[in-house]
């Protein structure tokens, strides 16, 4: 979006008022960040909110932590629901990582200060799960590129890509830029991606989901894309996956599919009545080539397989839970899920644990290992099903990667090797 600078930014007796100090000067400080992007970014004004998901929880060094303190020490709180995403690190079993303790204490440090402020400790990239959900239409201060994505995209509330930061400081005010997706003009599709000769088996499965965001995110970059041609209805959690994967390899905050998103019943109505700026096809080669670019130099060797990324839904652990039973993982092969300590409550009361359990699987709560440092060097080569996950190890984590079905990850497990099934991606 082109950002043309405005001559005044429009504040109500509200703003100055908080701007003024009068609720402290926390929320002062909170509120001079506000109105500070919103010019920077060319806003006309500032819009309320209704809730607000944090990314700023996350232990980032030190900076981080003085931010989050320096507010809660003078008396700031948020005033719209506020969920929070991953910790830098898991609170009751980080010790049995490879975690120093210094960064555990800080991380835990700042998840105490967010809590002091009022915020929700869900932690976890996916609130949508198990919080009340967000409504179409509702304004909103996401962060975390693939809650964003799914917020804006998948149930239609509305909400700009809030960086770290700036996302404390909306919940905090209440108050955010009027501009970007949270405006009719701009959530209107741009690019047109239309999928040919997919073999609809394909296009079922779920490990075609995260290879064609991988894909799309590639082509559109930070452009609102159309998604015509699917043979398939997607499911919550296929469509999760699209979604992160887009927002990582590109910086797609919103898609439409024709009669699947609830912004776009129609080709039209998801371009707003106009034409697109761009069409892009997609066959069979073209996501076999993502899949493949998903993939950075594992060999036959593998070290662990890590799932959740965006978390584990409780639909993902009946899968896996049928998937495990009466298979025992390699002893040289680790086998992590990681997903919020709410879903991972659910599950385990479902007896949804049991299985991977049996199997020798781990479960972590709370966190994300691209974002704690919980591996041992002796982790070298790691395989996943989700192309957020892929997408980001070789370069946060410096590890190579695998990538493959929920199916591929587990027969991986067991083998102590990479295993991939080629059927599904036959002409």
């Amino acid at each position: 979006m082109d950002v043309q600078p405005v001559a005044e930014l429009a504040l109500t007796v509200s703003d100055r008022a908080l701007l003024a100090g009068d609720r402290g000067e926390g929320v002062r400080l909170a509120m001079a960040i506000v109105v500070k992007m919103a010019k920077v970014q060319g806003a006309a004004g500032l819009l309320d909110i209704t809730a607000a998901h944090i990314d700023s929880a996350l232990f980032m060094g030190d900076a981080t932590l003085d931010f989050a303190e320096r507010l809660a020490d003078h008396g700031a709180t948020v005033v719209v629901p506020t969920t929070l995403n991953v910790s830098g690190v898991e609170e009751q079993r980080w010790r049995e990582w490879a975690v120093p303790a210094d960064w555990a204490n800080k991380a835990q440090r700042q998840m105490r200060a967010y809590e002091k402020m009022g915020c929700r400790p869900t932690w976890t990239c996916a609130p949508y799960q198990t919080e009340a959900r967000p409504a179409f239409g509702q304004q909103i201060a996401w962060g975390e590129s693939s809650a964003i994505v799914f917020a804006n995209s998948v149930l239609g509330a509305r909400t700009e890509r809030y960086p770290d930061l700036l996302d404390i400081c909306a919940a905090i005010t209440g108050r955010v830029p009027a501009i970007g997706l949270h405006l009719d003009e701009h959530r209107r599709g741009q690019d047109l991606v239309v999928l040919r000769d997919v073999p609809a088996t394909l296009q079922a499965s779920d490990v075609f989901y995260p290879v064609l965001g991988h894909r799309i995110g590639q082509l559109v970059e930070d452009r609102v894309p159309v998604i015509e041609g699917l043979a398939h209805h997607p499911s919550e959690d296929q469509l999760k996956a699209l979604g992160a994967a887009m927002a990582s390899s590109g910086a797609v905050a919103l898609f439409h599919i024709a009669g699947v998103t609830p912004e776009a019943p129609t080709r039209e109505a998801a371009f707003g009545g106009g034409a697109p700026g761009r069409v892009f096809e997609i066959d069979l080669s073209n996501v076999r080539d993502a899949r493949d670019d998903l993939a950075s130099g594992v060999s036959d060797t593998l070290h662990m397989v890590v799932l959740g990324s965006p978390h584990f839904s409780l639909d993902e652990f009946r899968q896996l839970s049928s998937l495990v039973q009466e298979r025992t993982r390699h002893p040289n092969v680790r086998f992590l899920v990681t997903t919020s300590r709410a879903v991972a409550a659910i599950a385990r009361e479902a007896g949804l644990l049991d299985p991977l359990q049996a199997f020798g699987g781990e479960l972590m709560v709370d966190t994300c290992i691209l974002t704690s440092p919980v591996l041992p060097d002796s982790i070298r080569s790691l395989m996943t099903n989700s192309a957020k996950f892929a997408y980001y190890t070789p370069g946060l984590l410096n590890r190579s990667m695998a990538f493959g079905s929920l199916s591929d990850c587990v027969a991986s497990a067991e083998a102590g090797r990479v295993v991939r099934d080629e059927t599904l991606w036959q002409p």
